[in-house]
């Protein structure tokens, strides 16, 4: 399974036996014990291979197209096999890297988690990465304020030309970020650029140069450089590790983007595997030609030899075309199926849509509590209530605590007859944000103005309370 890919531009800087020892320098002074390649001492080889079966690095060296391949590889105790590819093509000046997880037969299907890998912040740290259009390749975010305004309206605009997908962050109206952006940033270094808004004062300026398209109130918004794919925009709501969330969903987009996208064969290990053996086997070829045809004397013998290594060479030549075309249609799949599972908790039965949570499994939820209500108007034993059921008992069931919220809501406003303190904090702990207008307070779900009502702060009628929580499990529970 392919966790993380990139493709970079380099600077001429970097040199054949400087990419070779950053590579070496990444596994030697590793953090983590366990992957460090020992007694690993380069004598200056581009054609070699250090360590075990169970922890290796192999570099490759194809000079026909001045291309250096490494391959870092470690099996872990449990069955994962961990591969880290490094291919730099020193004609084209651009470097793919990318990080692969694999299965051994007995391996525990456990959840393992990841990093970009750390050579990246090497080639930032030594200033080995080229601009990426109007903006650099970075592991912290780039601070927006007046003075560069116009080039995250370029951006919005869409005028801008760049290669890696830019995240902004607007400030929330208290002035804060909406998640940690400098651990976001160090996730999506090499993979994406971190535009961070300096003060929410800027959202007005901005508003201006870019006809009110841009974020604000703490939301994100994901620009991707393929025009035909839409901007992603998600919104900052308030409630238990929403920051957390937030920051994850902006993490896991980026990285299902370039992860999706299509790289060259010669930008891959096994493609440099490939035209090397492609090589190897006409560099034979020619010299066997050259034996035969000098045995002057063996003429119809060495055609006949000749004719039955062409057959050879044509049909070893197909299973190789045949094979790498196979690897990359499983590839492609691979991304497909990864990202429907990705849009899925558990089962990929339906696609989810555009819509953002406003707390963890509310989505689910109103799903599971829509099929529960439909389940009890269907008859018992129907083919629709057998499936139903299925679907509802495989997800959980009816969704815990749904009723004892309800309850708790018609309870609250329940005869009300001002709007206490205490009452706000409640219908805080619910999710609403109020505001004051005039005789009345106007509740916003999650700040989502499509979800409003109003409320009276001296209701006149006594069922203004049972009317109101109605209207509020009616329209947004």
């Amino acid at each position: 399974m392919l966790l993380f890919s990139t493709f970079l531009s380099i600077r001429e800087s970097l040199t054949k036996d400087s990419f070779i020892q950053l590579i070496i320098e990444w596994n030697q002074k590793s953090p983590h014990p366990e992957n460090v390649i020992p007694d690993l001492i380069w004598n200056g080889e581009r054609n070699i291979r250090y360590g075990t079966d169970a922890l290796w690095l192999a570099i490759e060296e194809y000079r026909n197209r001045n291309i250096i391949a490494a391959r870092y590889e470690k099996r872990d105790d449990d069955g994962v096999i961990w591969n880290t590819d490094f291919v730099m093509n020193f004609d084209e000046m651009k470097m793919s890297v990318c990080l692969e997880r694999s299965y051994l037969e007995e391996a525990l299907m456990s959840d393992h988690s990841f990093t970009a890998p750390y050579f990246i912040a090497l080639l930032i740290d030594r200033d080995y990465l080229e601009d990426d259009g109007i903006l650099p390749v970075l592991r912290q975010p780039i601070l927006i304020d007046e003075d560069n305004s116009d080039l995250l309206a370029d951006i919005i605009n869409g005028t801008a030309k760049y290669r890696l997908p830019v995240v902004y962050i607007s400030k929330t109206s208290s002035g804060d970020d909406p998640f940690y952006v400098q651990t976001a940033a160090n996730k999506l270094k090499g993979i994406a650029h971190v535009l961070v808004e300096k003060s929410p004062e800027l959202d007005e300026h901005l508003g201006q140069l870019c006809d009110n398209n841009n974020e604000t109130n703490g939301a994100v918004g994901i620009y991707y450089p393929n025009q035909i794919l839409r901007h992603r925009r998600y919104f900052h709501r308030t409630y238990e590790n929403s920051d957390v969330i937030l920051s994850e969903k902006i993490i896991s987009s980026v990285i299902r983007y370039c992860n999706s996208q299509m790289i060259d064969p010669l930008y891959t290990w096994q493609g440099v595997q490939n035209a090397l053996l492609l090589d190897r086997l006409n560099s034979q070829r020619a010299e066997r030609i050259a034996a035969e045809t000098a045995k002057e004397e063996v003429r119809s013998e060495t055609a006949a030899l000749l004719a039955a290594f062409d057959e050879d060479m044509q049909n070893l030549k197909k299973q190789i075309t045949d094979l790498t075309r196979a690897n990359e249609a499983l590839t492609c799949e691979n991304y497909g199926l990864r990202a429907k599972l990705e849009k899925s908790e558990h089962v990929p039965l339906i696609c989810m849509g555009r819509e953002e949570e406003f707390f963890p499994d509310e989505i689910k939820n109103i799903l599971l509590s829509s099929l529960h209500s439909l389940l009890n108007t269907t008859v018992p034993g129907s083919r629709r209530y057998d499936v139903l059921k299925d679907i509802i008992d495989s997800n959980g069931g009816y969704p815990s605590g749904l009723d004892e919220k309800i309850n708790h809501l018609k309870t609250l406003l329940k005869g009300y007859k001002n709007v206490s303190p205490s009452m706000k904090q409640e219908l805080y702990s619910f999710g609403f944000m109020i505001s004051e207008e005039g005789k009345h307070y106007k509740l916003t779900y999650y700040g989502d103005d499509r979800y409003g009502i109003t409320l009276a702060k001296t209701p006149s009628d006594a069922r203004s309370g049972a009317n109101i929580a109605s209207t509020i499990i009616k329209n947004m529970l």
